[in-house]
């Protein structure tokens, strides 16, 4: 029998989850039409139920309020493991899902946030890191309007109930305004930019204590949004008059500098099939051996006029969420340095490529060894040791950058910038990252005034 739920190619074997979904809801299909049984469920005919009624809600659209009201009727865990259905197939199979089942599984997160039930938070989430990064096909722009109008449109319930999701949707959209706002204007992508603005603008102003929560990136991010009126009004209070936001305690945007971004927020712009990819390319790919495993990957994520962006996020990732053991580091599997270095190679645009840089050397600038791990700063500075005699040029930009950085990133608060810098480089030696500064500022093939503006970075701070 031909699957309702998922595209399947003609040589590709049945996927389990689906194939027990349709199994479940074929077996109980007398059981899920009205008159109902009054019979109170076992635990398994319990979980059974929720299995099928799923099936039924994705794949029979005409019947999926009758569906609904049957799981109403039957639930005893606060929808827990339907939830945790959800989850798994949006996780596991929504890029093959059909269109019908897509439209069924925004209605079906709806009706789970109005009964507040227990993991539509995760639902949320599990759906925003569904949203592809520089992909303007008409799929990835519907899913990007269709969360935005649910955030908006659900939003008491939200704040009742899991009101904290909010900062996942602002991270989130946050940075797909950035990639929107480049694109030649065309209707729908005003309307949906429209709506990613409104629902940004709404929780910083009126949830400010959750805009908090990101923590430092929600600057990153809001710097490439200034040229949109709305946010230039925002950062404008941010730098200048932060009372506005009327929350006990935030007197300066430094504040948001000394907080660490959690890697959860990092996750939501890499889907999870890239990050298992990325996962296994760190965890099981030789160095030497990568070659093709990169091109499979670039050919697969990042081929497309506007998927360059995605390279930002995905050395955000490497940087801030994927922290491999000692074992790892100390074997011969492909190093975070190497995979970072290849990504920026891969750069052509030049503004994409700084905003490489500002996300690898980010947290080096307000770098604190009481809240931060070397492990987010290790991978710039292993990049610039060991390209030091075969890419020179790599080590020349990036420590040019890092300089450049010191001066011009907020000049008002530069001494916070120069601690941080100073701080990273004193902890990657002490952590034994690096054996001394001396490589590179004794190097010879490196240009004289890039280490003299190391060497009184060093001393500035002594």
């Amino acid at each position: 029998m031909a699957s309702r739920l998922i595209q399947v190619g003609p040589n590709e074997a049945e996927n389990e989850i689906e194939l027990s979904l349709r199994q479940t809801f074929e077996f109980l299909g007398p059981n899920l039409r009205p008159p109902f049984s009054l019979a109170i469920p076992k635990p398994d005919e319990y979980l059974q139920l929720n299995r099928a009624i799923l099936y039924g809600v994705l794949c029979e659209p005409h019947f999926a309020k009758t569906h609904i009201k049957h799981l109403h009727a039957i639930v005893t865990d606060g929808y827990a493991f339907f939830v945790t259905l959800l989850v798994k197939i949006i996780h596991e199979l929504y890029p093959k899902l059909v269109h019908s089942a897509k439209i069924q599984l925004i209605w079906v997160t709806k009706q789970m946030t109005d009964v507040l039930a227990i993991g539509f938070d995760a639902l949320l989430v599990s759906l925003l890191r569904q949203i592809v990064g520089g992909d303007f096909s008409d799929a990835n722009l519907w899913l990007c309007f269709e969360l935005a109008g649910l955030f908006l449109d659900k939003w008491n319930c939200i704040l009742e109930g899991e009101p904290l999701v909010l900062s996942s949707a602002l991270y989130a959209y946050l940075r797909l305004l950035a990639d929107h706002c480049r694109l030649s204007s065309n209707v729908m992508l005003e309307e949906l930019k429209r709506s990613e603005i409104d629902l940004c603008v709404k929780i910083m102003k009126e949830e400010f204590h959750l805009c908090l929560k990101i923590g430092r990136d929600l600057i990153r991010l809001l710097q490439d949004l200034v040229h949109i009126p709305e946010f230039r009004a925002i950062w404008k209070d941010l730098v200048i008059n932060p009372s506005q936001f009327n929350y006990p305690g935030f007197s300066d945007i430094s504040q948001l500098y000394c907080l660490r971004t959690s890697s959860k927020y990092i996750l939501l712009r890499i889907t999870p099939e890239m990050e298992s990819q990325l996962r296994f390319l760190l965890t099981h790919v030789k160095l030497g051996h990568q070659k093709r495993h990169q091109m499979w990957f670039s050919r697969k994520f990042l081929c497309g006029p506007d998927r360059e962006t995605l390279i930002v996020d995905i050395v955000r990732f490497i940087c801030c969420a994927h922290h491999p053991p000692n074992e790892i580091i100390q074997s011969d599997v492909l190093p975070r340095w190497a995979v970072i270095g290849w990504l920026l190679k891969s750069c052509r645009i030049n503004y994409i490529e700084a905003n490489v840089k500002l996300s690898l050397f980010y947290d080096w600038l307000f770098f604190d060894e009481r809240v931060d791990s070397v492990m987010n700063i290790e991978p710039a500075m292993l990049l610039m040791v060991h390209s030091i005699h075969r890419y020179t040029d790599m080590t020349h930009t990036l420590l040019e950058f890092l300089l450049l950085l010191l001066d011009h990133y907020d000049m008002n608060r530069k001494d916070i910038i120069l601690k941080g810098v100073s701080s990273s480089f004193r902890v990657l030696v002490e952590k034994g990252v690096i054996h001394s500064l001396d490589v590179l500022t004794s190097c010879t093939v490196l240009a004289p005034v890039l280490k003299e503006g190391l060497r009184k970075l060093l001393l500035s701070v002594k």
